[in-house]
């Protein structure tokens, strides 16, 4: 059997029409799932829940866990900083959830892969730091939100050597898609594991346990080491 894989969805609104107000809804780019369905894993979607437990159980439910990206920022309160004029905008009830889900599943010893927006997170957690404008923080920094189609790589990443990263990926530079503004500035009790050519982290991993995060999107992107990330995330929910 596939073993489940949990994701966690974005958060949206249906359009409104006459007569019929916008309405809450869950929110999931397909390349999530099929990522999942192609590495072996059958991908189901977390719904929020303020209650603790409901987190707990629904991790319990799952062989793995995706920790999805979206269009919005971490709360620099949870790495005790003070907002940056840069900082986009913010979704704390998805955040509080995902990282509810996050800690479970480490305190659990269930694998997780976290992207983008999801691999902030999991630095955060593990008492890290972020930059919150790489633009205005990092001078010289590449753009990290390139113009082109994000299925398609906008800049490279050398692999640690060593690393649980370069086994995965079975290479020592990858391409990499970029669309964020935020980065990983201190990892925490994570170890890095990837870089772009200005030294922005683009993956980072705890050591012991698979909790891989990328900065990138793997799913979006046709080259076959990318989907071995989610293909390792499926072999290791086998254990």
């Amino acid at each position: 059997m596939r073993p489940v894989i949990g994701i966690t969805p974005d958060f949206g609104a249906t359009a409104a029409r006459p007569g019929r107000p916008s309405l809450p809804q869950y929110e999931l780019k397909e390349a999530y799932a099929d990522a999942v369905l192609a590495a072996g894993g059958l991908p189901i979607a977390l719904p929020y829940s303020e209650d603790e437990s409901a987190a707990k159980e629904a991790v319990r439910l799952c062989g793995g866990i995706v920790i999805t990206g979206g269009a919005f920022d971490i709360p620099p309160e949870l790495y005790g900083a003070k907002s940056h004029a840069r900082l986009g905008p913010l979704k704390r009830g998805r955040t509080q959830y995902e990282h509810r889900v996050l800690r479970e599943a480490l305190a659990a010893d269930i694998p997780v892969l976290a992207i983008c927006g999801g691999m902030q997170l999991l630095a955060v957690e593990l008492g890290g730091t972020l930059y919150q404008d790489i633009g205005g923080e990092v001078p010289g920094a590449l753009d990290h939100e390139q113009k082109n189609d994000p299925r398609q790589p906008g800049h490279s990443a050398k692999v640690v050597p060593g690393s649980d990263l370069e086994d995965i990926l079975s290479a020592k530079e990858v391409q990499v898609n970029s669309t964020h503004h935020q980065a990983v500035k201190d990892p925490g009790r994570a170890r890095v594991s990837a870089v772009a050519p200005d030294q922005i982290v683009e993956a980072i991993e705890l050591p012991g346990k698979f909790a891989i995060g990328v900065q990138w999107h793997p799913e979006l992107l046709a080259a076959p080491e990318h989907l071995a990330l989610y293909r390792a995330l499926v072999q290791w929910s086998r254990r």
